[in-house]
């Protein structure tokens, strides 16, 4: 069986890669491969050089700002972008509410908001997980009560990513109580500089400022703020949900990972390691995983329309991906030995002195090590998802 891609198809790729060589800003290239936290300025240098190009909303129908590309176009530029060192997009505007925005918003909703996300000039953050709710996400209690034409929202949400940066967050809010869980929920986008509106950091365990909790005392809402019905929020919620699950397979920038890995072990040390069977065993098990992922995001990109949502299938993505992110992210860290130890709180310097010159890889592996602890949590824990294989999908 053939898996490989159309003549055309390599000329879109070579015209993509040409642009991060000569066209993309090399310095945001260099700041990230020194295992440096992008700023937001870094963001919007890089979404408006790609935007310059027509290229920052990939996934958007062509109506709306979107390329128009095929499921093949869209999957060799991410490719070619995670092979070039490149920033991938915000996800919260691009991936996540402006598709939700574009399909169940109003005109006056598309015109306010769509041109920001499109122009990288506004920055959106998520408001749904909140203290103590775990994965239940239709547990949730910040709550929105009606008070003339506004809402007055009251509570928190948390693990809020980008929320320090962010202009806007759209959240889920409880509206109603009177019935099921999942009723009752209202998607709502608030202006982040409204009074009463909070942002405190969460410093997470690699030493990076990406998290954050955001705090709502009586912050009032206009309802031209509201996405579609009242009480319709759970099902705006899956649609989006579609596309976050997704974004995590990052097919191209685990196989470089897995490259650099091959490279540590050859060069670390004596090199002995990657004579060891044990630890080629484990390396080409990790490859075999990869193939297996990119084959399936292959699939799913094919069997989704332009501007649509993958579903329920993204869970499996959703749980391969990050399972893989891990266990390739603790190879890393093992092949490096006891430099693998390092951390640093987001600088290329590490915090532990060596007597001998450290290898470049050592602490940014470790970085990515700590950050994908969380990837089978965030987005709906892995055991969410298995639920929602099990019982959407099989029918269990």
């Amino acid at each position: 069986m053939e898996f490989g891609f159309t003549a055309k198809d390599e000329a879109f790729r070579m015209e993509v890669r040409d642009f991060f060589q000569t066209q993309y800003p090399a310095e945001i290239i260099d700041k990230i491969s020194r295992g440096h936290s992008p700023s937001k300025k870094d963001y919007q240098l890089s979404e408006r050089a790609l935007a310059a190009r027509g290229w920052l909303a990939v996934n958007w129908p062509k109506e709306f700002g979107g390329t128009g590309w095929t499921p093949n176009q869209k999957y060799i530029f991410d490719e070619e972008l995670e092979r070039a060192g490149a920033l991938n997009v915000v996800p919260m505007g691009l991936l996540y509410v402006g598709p939700v925005i574009y399909t169940f918003g109003t005109d006056e909703q598309k015109k306010r908001w769509l041109p920001g996300i499109l122009e990288s000039t506004v920055f959106w953050a998520q408001g749904y997980s909140e203290p103590g709710s775990g994965s239940d996400l239709a547990s949730l209690q910040c709550a929105a009560v009606v008070v003339g034409d506004n809402y007055i929202v009251n509570g928190t949400k948390i693990w809020t990513s980008q929320a320090q940066h962010a202009d806007w967050i759209f959240c889920l809010l409880r509206t109603d109580n009177s019935g099921k869980k999942q009723e009752g929920i209202t998607f709502l986008c608030i202006d982040m500089a409204t009074p009463g509106v909070s942002v405190k950091p969460i410093i997470t365990i690699d030493g990076k400022h990406v998290l954050n909790g955001v705090e709502f005392a009586d912050v009032c809402v206009p309802m031209a703020n509201r996405i579609g019905e009242e009480g319709r929020g759970w099902d705006y919620a899956n649609y989006l949900l579609g596309h976050e699950r997704t974004s995590y397979a990052h097919v191209a920038g685990k196989r470089k990972l897995l490259h650099e890995i091959r490279e540590a072990a050859r060069s670390t040390g004596d090199g002995s390691l990657i004579h060891e069977t044990g630890f080629l065993d484990r390396l080409a098990a990790l490859e075999a995983r990869l193939d297996a992922l990119e084959i399936t995001v292959l699939r799913t990109l094919t069997s989704v329309s332009e501007g649509g949502s993958p579903g329920d299938e993204s869970s499996i993505l959703k749980v391969i991906a990050t399972e893989l992110a891990q266990d390739i992210t603790e190879l890393g860290i093992e092949c490096f030995g006891y430099y693998g130890q390092i951390s640093f709180p987001d600088s290329a310097a590490p915090l532990w002195t060596f007597n001998t010159p450290v290898p470049p890889g050592a602490a940014p592996a470790m970085a990515r090590y700590l950050a994908a602890r969380a990837q089978s949590i965030y987005g709906g824990s892995n055991e969410i998802q298995k639920n929602i294989i099990a019982k959407r999908i099989l029918k269990l």
